[in-house]
């Protein structure tokens, strides 16, 4: 098994371009990103574009997000202009969960490269524990899903994975992860692996905190990303809850930011990185996107703080996976997360 996510984060209060997660190979990826989830099409090209002329240098990508060919545009302008240099930029995107087989995981990670116009990404991820037939964006009944275990499964985990390794060895991609793995999942994605998952994306806020999992990364030198550290209060409508809290609202991040000179949402991302992660707001906004990137050095919150923010978790999903579990699949809330798996082993076990 080989290990290369031995993980060091380095730290400068001057500079918020200085916050980076450093990888065993001298790879650093910047502990501020952008997002692209929910960028709206015609825009998301604009917003990457200037984040970059501003300073950010790690943009999170997906196939499903419907935008890469935007992305790769921005990009490849930059590079264009000599605003960047592509050795300088720390590019993540997924693998779609309807090419996991391992047949289609090459060409979809082609497909990526050639949106993006990159030779190679920095960074490659699982986007979900879930897999579907070729060609299938979401499951509209069950005979379009498949089995990710090892045991029988039609998509188990091990033959995606021997794919995402073979893109390493053939130097199109720097580093693999997967994103909403639970540390059951990550444990036995370890056991299989001959090279170790570096990343977990998993969505990660005040209120749900992921104490159990973050441990597990931690141990296992695994680096976490938070997506949906806002509450993604932006998300479909079809994935929101009735009555749901609004994070951004939350009495004690709205105090906190009053007391420091902040905005929630600069409270919510510096908790992020005080806690260890990297964040990856997603914002077309340009005075938001320099915000957000400057939140390491304007934002300070006390250990104080920081302890009544580590109060508020409730477990709560923004994004809870309910719509891979049609009745009778192979997945359901239960075996998607693996919570009770967690409760039981206890967080020291993990």
């Amino acid at each position: 098994l080989l290990f290369s996510a031995a993980i060091v984060f380095h730290q400068s209060a001057a500079n918020a371009l200085n916050s980076f997660y450093n990888f065993a190979n001298g790879d650093a990826m910047p502990a501020i990103g952008l997002g692209t989830w929910k960028s709206e099409p015609n825009r998301v090209k604009q917003a990457v574009k200037t984040a970059i002329e501003l300073g950010y240098r790690h943009i999170d990508c997906a196939a499903v997000y419907g935008n890469e060919k935007e992305v790769g545009e921005a990009i490849a302008e930059c590079i264009a202009e000599n605003i960047v240099e592509r050795k300088e930029l720390w590019i993540t995107s997924k693998l779609w969960n309807d090419s996991h087989e391992p047949e289609h995981v090459m060409p979809a990670l082609k497909q990526t490269l050639a949106d993006l116009q990159l030779d190679y990404l920095d960074l490659y991820l699982i986007h979900w524990p879930v897999a579907l037939k070729h060609g299938v964006g979401f499951p509209e009944s069950l005979d379009s899903m498949l089995s990710i275990e090892e045991d029988g499964g039609q998509a188990p985990i091990s033959g995606t994975w021997k794919e995402m390794e073979k893109a390493v060895d053939e130097g199109v991609v720097r580093h693999i992860g997967v994103s909403n793995f639970s540390a059951k999942k990550l444990r036995t994605l370890i056991g299989l692996a001959r090279i170790a998952p570096e990343v977990n994306q998993i969505e990660r806020h005040p209120y749900l905190q992921q104490k159990e999992l973050a441990a597990f990364a931690k141990k296992h030198g695994i680096h976490i990303t938070n997506y949906s550290s806002l509450g993604s209060g932006d998300r479909p409508e079809g994935l929101k809850a009735k009555d749901e809290p609004v994070l951004l609202e939350d009495p004690i991040i709205t105090s906190i930011a009053a007391k420091v000179g902040a905005t929630p949402a600069g409270v919510l991302l510096k908790w992020g990185l005080a806690e260890g992660a990297s964040v990856i707001p997603k914002s077309v906004n340009a005075d938001r996107l320099k915000q957000n990137l400057s939140i390491d050095e304007t934002v300070q919150l006390s250990e104080e703080d920081l302890e009544k923010i580590r109060d508020m978790d409730l477990k709560r999903r923004y994004v809870d996976g309910s719509f891979w579990c049609l009745e009778g699949s192979p997945y359901t809330l239960e075996n998607l997360w693996d919570e009770q798996d967690a409760v039981a082993r206890g967080g020291d076990e993990l």
